[in-house]
């Protein structure tokens, strides 16, 4: 946050015509994101709403694009982790469970059968929120608002001042007389150094109410822009820098993507295996009967006890060992499958 802030400070600049050089400060990892937005050169007689503007929708057009990648990457996810689930459902149905039941009726206990606690087999801490921009307004609703409270207070206080001048006491439970504001209004003539005219009178007093209501104007649209600027290459950075953190979740999300393929494919092995070692245990248990660990079984079906045992503890690793933490598969996923994967090698190369 510390060095995004430092990179924003950086940004603004003091000349109008330096806003859009922003991106050439901004740090990346990468030159160029997919379908980058270069800002184009804006004349020097753009206003600084108009910049603004252009900022802004160069960041939208960024944040779109980013958008689109992290909702792939996020549907991505979510179908790994939906055939994932469904194809551990299907190996527990098609002959693990059973198994592991049978294993235990002949007296064999199996290690790692289940896992002590459920595992989040997908934990991460990135959120999928959407990066949202705030749009800008010219500021003109309001500038005209402020510039005629501005007027009529000028107005008031100018008829105020004119009365002292002339010693005048107005009621204000009461319209002034026609004469009262005749006198008033002739009196502002004598600002500028003529005698005392109404018609010459009321353009003094004109003039120097426009003139603060323009001034008024001005002051709260060059503020409004300054802010609106601000605000623009704020949110261009901050577009700029989103886009470089989410520019790898699609490289991310393929290495998890062949990961988990990998994982439903062993699954679908070991599936297909298991339930035909489960045929082989009901027969051993059917003609050989519940027996003491060892005592009096066949040999050839003590071996298909033991291989039924070593497959079971071999994807068990795999299925009670979390695949992907904070967007990367983790080591004993990996180590697991791998175990697994030999395992399945040896037990399939007797054939």
């Amino acid at each position: 946050m510390s060095e995004q802030k430092n990179v924003e400070e950086n940004m603004i600049p003091n000349d109008e015509d330096e806003v859009l050089e922003v991106r050439e400060g901004i740090i990346v990892e990468k030159e160029s994101v997919e379908a980058p937005i270069e800002p184009s050169p804006i004349s020097g007689k753009t206003t600084k709403y108009s910049k603004a503007k252009s900022l802004i929708k160069k960041a939208k057009n960024i944040v779109d694009n980013t958008s689109k990648r992290i909702d792939a990457c996020r549907h991505m996810y979510e179908s790994n982790l939906k055939a994932y689930e469904e194809a551990r459902s299907t190996l527990q149905q098609g002959g693990f469970d059973a198994s592991v039941s049978l294993l235990k009726q002949l007296k064999y206990q199996v290690l790692c059968e289940e896992a002590e606690k459920p595992v989040v087999v997908f934990s991460t801490q990135e959120e999928w929120k959407p990066f949202r921009l705030k749009d800008i307004s010219s500021g003109r609703i309001t500038g005209l608002f402020y510039a005629l409270l501005g007027g009529i207070t000028t107005a008031v206080g100018m008829f105020y001042i004119a009365t002292e001048k002339l010693e005048m006491i107005l009621d204000v439970r009461k319209v002034p007389s026609e004469n009262e504001i005749e006198s008033i209004l002739a009196w502002f003539s004598t600002i500028i150094g003529v005698q005392e005219d109404v018609a010459i009178g009321t353009g003094v007093l004109g003039f120097i109410v426009l003139s603060v209501m323009i001034f008024i104007y001005k002051i709260r649209m060059s503020l409004k822009a300054r802010s609106n600027l601000h605000l623009a290459v704020k949110q261009f950075v901050e577009a700029e820098l989103y886009a470089v953190q989410k520019d790898d979740c699609k490289e991310k999300m393929e290495k998890i993507d062949t990961h988990v393929q990998d994982i439903i494919g062993t699954l679908k092995a070991y599936q297909i295996l298991l339930n035909e070692q489960k045929g082989k245990l009901q027969r051993i248990l059917y003609f050989e009967g519940e027996k003491e660990k060892g005592a009096m079984y066949h040999e050839r079906s003590l071996a298909e006890i033991e291989d039924t045992k070593g497959l079971i503890e071999s994807i068990s690793g795999v299925l009670n060992v979390p695949i992907v933490v904070d967007e990367k598969i983790t080591d004993e996923s990996i180590l697991a499958l791998q175990n697994a994967k030999d395992k399945l090698y040896i037990f399939i190369k007797r054939f």
